[in-house]
């Protein structure tokens, strides 16, 4: 096997290192990316000039100067490529827009019942046509649309694996894409959660991350991947039995996480989450004394998980931006109560990422690929 570079690869590798490199720094000068990757100016020019032709960089104002003329600054166009975020919950649909920083310049909520009929799934794609019309990009510029869904899904997002809270298991993928002139996949909502987590924070390695939402989710994070398993369920902790003898759960067993360590176990019928954590920030005792027990049962489920993965703990979800210091300080101590390990490391983290975390998840994988294959 011939292993020699050829100098059709350096060409591409100059060419990817600085598209990178200018990804990489807000703007950058010719200088300066010369010096940085160790090249001549005229190759830099040469894959400036090749950037700017593809519309992927653009020169973006000028370096102040003391001497001579002042630099021209290239910096990268963020919507040169683009993204197509959807969330599916049972009466609503969110569309978001994604450019290359990972930043969502444009997003709706659709008020949409599902049905598993066709006539939902041609409808919504209509009405994710019509969002991309009126973005004002080029049919070559929009990577591909990921949709989020509460079930879990096959490694190459084309089934759903696993659906019994709304979508059903099986559906193809085929029931969007037949519409859509764009690659579309189907992703675990609560995988696609973990996924923005990822990007909007740099330092996590590994870990666990719990979507606290309606119902629960998880994933389990490794070298900064989200690990899928064999069959991709790696991570689904909701699954896991705390009593065998417990509520009964949606998947038709009994005692589930999911049914102790989700916000519709938490809450009453037609209580708000907002409504519920005023009262406990207030110190209503009927209500503290939920949320303590609450806080017990969780410390319960983390404690077994972390004995099986002893990594970090992120928890996400509608349940997160409710949660402050003194929640986390008193899972901890629940948790060196019932611990073989106790520890004074704090392991448990509040999610960083923002309120629509979901639909930004299912579409960063394009922005990913591109990025990486460039």
């Amino acid at each position: 096997m011939d292993n020699s570079i050829t100098f059709k690869d350096i060409k591409k590798g100059n060419y990817s290192s600085i598209y990178r490199l200018i990804y990489q720094n807000e703007k950058l000068s010719k200088q300066e990316i010369a010096n940085q990757l160790h090249l001549s100016l005229p190759t830099v020019t040469q894959n400036l000039v090749r950037l700017e032709k593809e519309k992927l960089i653009e020169k973006s104002g000028q370096f102040e100067s003391s001497v001579g003329r002042r630099a021209a600054a290239y910096a990268i166009c963020p919507q040169a490529r683009i993204s197509i975020g959807v969330e599916i919950q049972k009466r609503t649909v969110q569309i978001l827009a994604l450019d290359l920083r990972g930043h969502a310049f444009q997003q709706e909520r659709l008020t949409m019942d599902y049905f598993n009929e066709d006539r939902y799934y041609k409808e919504l794609s209509q009405a994710v046509k019509s969002f991309i019309s009126s973005l004002d990009v080029t049919e070559e510029q929009v990577l591909g649309i990921g949709f989020a869904v509460q079930g879990l899904t096959s490694n190459d997002g084309k089934k759903i694996t696993y659906g019994k809270i709304l979508i059903s298991t099986g559906l193809d993928i085929e029931v969007f894409s037949q519409y859509l002139p764009y690659p579309c996949v189907f992703l675990h909502d609560a995988k696609c959660a973990a996924t923005t987590e990822l990007w909007v924070r740099n330092d996590i390695g590994d870990a666990v991350y719990l979507s606290i939402g309606p119902h629960l989710g998880g994933a389990i994070i490794i070298n900064d991947q989200i690990y899928m398993g064999k069959e991709g369920h790696s991570g689904t902790v909701e699954h896991m039995t705390i009593n065998p003898d417990g509520p009964s759960c949606y998947c038709g067993k009994r005692g589930c996480m999911e049914t102790y360590s989700s916000v519709n176990a938490l809450l009453e019928e037609g209580e708000a989450l907002d409504v519920f954590f005023q009262m406990v920030r207030s110190k209503n005792p009927a209500y503290v004394e939920r949320w303590n027990c609450f806080l017990d049962q969780l410390a319960f489920s983390i404690n077994n998980i972390h004995l099986v993965l002893n990594r970090e703990f992120i928890l996400g979800g509608h349940i997160s931006p409710y949660l402050m210091d003194e929640d986390i300080e008193f899972l901890h101590d629940k948790i060196n109560d019932k611990s073989a390990f106790p520890s004074n490391e704090s392991f448990i983290h509040i999610s960083r990422s923002p309120a629509n975390g979901v639909p930004i998840g299912a579409a960063i994988p394009f922005i990913q690929s591109f990025l990486n294959g460039i």
